[in-house]
C-alpha cells in the first residue's frame, strides 16, 4: 500500500505538465525522453533506496526533451532540445501498426541516418534509435509527454558553482594512448547546468544538466551524439563517468583551471617535405573534380575532410555555407569541395547520401565521395598530409597553390571559440584576395 502511495506522489510531483488534449496524433508540447544505454536492474533493498532512485532518474539513462508542434490538424515537427539548441525534425512517418493495435512514429535525422522508432499510447512513448549506418546498433528509448525537466526536478544546493574552465582527461582507466586532453566549458545558474567540452579533434556539442550536491549529471542527443556524463564534486576537481552510446565507456578527471589551453589546432597536421596537394574524385552528381586544373586557377582553396555522420563536420560545413553567402564579393573568389568520407559500405549508397545531406543543409560548393570513413583512408586520399588526425580537418591554400592553413577539428557554435575562429577566417581569406 505504501510503494502504491509512493508511486502515486512521485507521479503527482514529478514535474509533469497537464497538456493540451485537443490533438489528433502525437500530444503536443514538451516531452522528456530517454535513451536506455546501460539495463538497469533495481539494486533497492529498502522502500527508502527504491524512493530515491525514482524520484530522481536511473544510473545509465539519458535523458533529453522535446517538443511537439502542430502545423495543421494532422501535420506536425518536433524539436530536440539540448541547452541552447534547437534541432528540428520535419522528417516523420506516421502509421498505425494493426498487429498491435497502436500508433506507430519514425523521427528520421535524416543527416546522420538514423531514427527513433516509438510505439505511441497516449502520453507515453516506448521504441528505440536506431542506426542505419552501424551494424545492430540500437539503443531502447522511451518518452513521457508533459514533462519538462531533463534529469530531475529536485533543487538540493549544490555544493559548488563549476561556472568557469575545467583542464580535463578523458579515459583516465585506459592506456595513455587511449587518453584525451580537453577543456571543458561550464555555466551554471542554481541547479541548472550547462556545458561543452573542447578538444584537440572537435567540441561534444550542447550539453545540459543539473548539479544536485555533490553530484551533477550532462547529457545531449543530437541523432548522432548520445553523450552521458555524471561525476562528483570534490573541491576543485571532478571525478566522473562517460558513457557514449551503449558500446563506450570511461572515466575523467577535471580541475579548475582558468589558463588551461588545448594545443593550437592550426598546428596538429602538417605538409609532408616536398608534399603538395592532389586529387581527383567524382561528386554525386558524376562531375570529375580533379585538383590542381585550371578550375582552381587563380582561386583561394578551401578542401576539407569530412563525413556526414560527423556533427563537427556538418559545424563546419554551415559555418562555411554561411560565410559564403554573407560575403558574395570574397566567395567568387574561392573554391570550396567537402571530401566526404562515410561510413556506407556501398558506395552508390553513399553517393546517393551525399546528395541528399547537401540538398537538406542546402550545401552550395562541391562535395564529393572520398572513401570510407576511417583516417587512413583520409590519408591515403590526401597524401601529402604528415597525418590526418580528425575528421574535419581543413586545408587552405592561397591562389598560387601554397598551403596557407590547416586547421584540425572545428569549435562550434556550443563553444567559446566559434567567434574568434569566424574572425580569424574571414581575416585570413581577406588577405589572400
Amino acid at each position: 500500500m505504501r510503494i502504491a502511495i509512493f508511486y502515486f506522489i512521485v507521479a503527482t510531483f514529478s514535474g509533469c505538465i497537464v497538456a493540451d488534449q485537443s490533438y489528433t496524433r502525437v500530444a503536443p508540447g514538451v516531452w522528456r525522453g530517454v535513451l536506455e544505454l546501460e539495463h538497469f536492474t533495481l539494486p533497492a533493498k529498502t522502500k527508502k533506496e527504491v524512493a530515491i532512485v525514482y524520484d530522481q532518474f536511473k544510473p545509465g539513462e539519458l535523458p533529453f526533451n522535446f517538443e511537439v508542434t502542430y502545423l495543421d490538424e494532422e501535420k506536425f515537427y518536433i524539436e530536440v532540445i539540448n541547452g541552447a539548441q534547437r534541432i528540428r525534425l520535419d522528417s516523420i512517418q506516421y502509421g498505425r501498426d494493426k498487429t498491435q493495435a497502436r500508433d506507430t512514429m519514425n523521427v528520421w535525422f535524416p543527416e546522420f541516418q538514423s531514427y527513433i522508432h516509438a510505439e505511441i499510447r497516449g502520453g507515453v512513448m516506448q521504441g528505440y534509435w536506431r542506426v542505419t549506418t552501424k551494424d545492430n546498433y540500437q539503443i531502447p528509448f522511451y518518452a513521457h509527454a508533459g514533462r519538462a525537466y531533463r534529469f530531475t526536478n529536485l533543487n538540493e544546493k549544490p555544493e559548488n558553482d563549476l561556472s568557469g574552465n575545467w583542464a580535463t582527461r578523458f579515459g583516465i582507466d585506459k592506456n595513455a594512448d587511449d587518453q584525451e586532453n580537453a577543456l571543458g566549458e561550464f555555466k551554471q545558474t542554481g541547479n541548472q547546468l550547462t556545458a561543452t567540452f573542447r578538444t584537440e579533434t572537435g567540441d561534444y556539442g550542447y550539453l545540459e544538466g543539473t548539479v544536485q550536491g555533490r553530484k551533477f549529471w550532462l547529457s545531449t542527443f543530437d541523432g548522432a551524439h548520445a553523450f552521458l556524463f555524471s561525476g562528483g564534486i570534490q573541491g576543485d576537481t571532478l571525478q566522473g563517468e562517460f558513457l557514449s552510446g551503449h558500446k563506450y565507456k570511461s572515466l575523467w578527471s577535471a580541475w579548475k583551471d582558468a589558463n588551461y589551453d588545448l594545443r593550437s589546432a592550426d598546428s596538429l597536421t602538417q605538409i609532408t617535405k616536398g608534399g603538395e596537394i592532389a586529387f581527383k574524385a567524382q561528386t554525386p552528381e558524376g562531375k570529375t573534380v580533379q585538383f590542381p586544373s585550371a578550375e582552381f586557377d587563380n582561386k583561394i582553396k578551401i578542401f576539407t575532410i569530412s563525413g556526414t555522420w560527423c556533427p563537427n563536420c556538418k559545424d563546419e560545413l554551415l559555418f562555411l555555407n554561411q560565410f559564403m553567402n554573407e560575403n558574395p564579393d570574397l566567395a567568387k573568389q574561392i573554391s570550396v569541395v567537402v571530401c566526404s568520407f562515410e561510413r556506407d559500405k556501398d558506395p552508390e549508397k553513399a553517393n546517393r547520401h551525399i546528395q541528399a545531406y547537401k540538398k537538406k543543409l542546402g550545401i552550395t560548393f562541391d562535395m564529393v565521395y572520398a572513401g570510407k570513413a576511417n583516417k587512413d583512408e583520409a590519408s591515403n586520399f590526401f597524401k601529402a598530409l604528415d597525418h590526418v588526425m580528425a575528421f574535419p580537418t581543413m586545408i587552405i591554400l592561397d591562389k598560387k597553390n601554397q598551403v596557407r592553413k590547416i586547421h584540425t577539428g572545428f569549435d562550434g557554435p556550443a563553444t567559446s571559440r566559434y567567434e574568434s575562429f569566424r574572425q580569424d577566417f574571414k581575416s585570413l581569406i581577406q588577405s589572400l584576395q
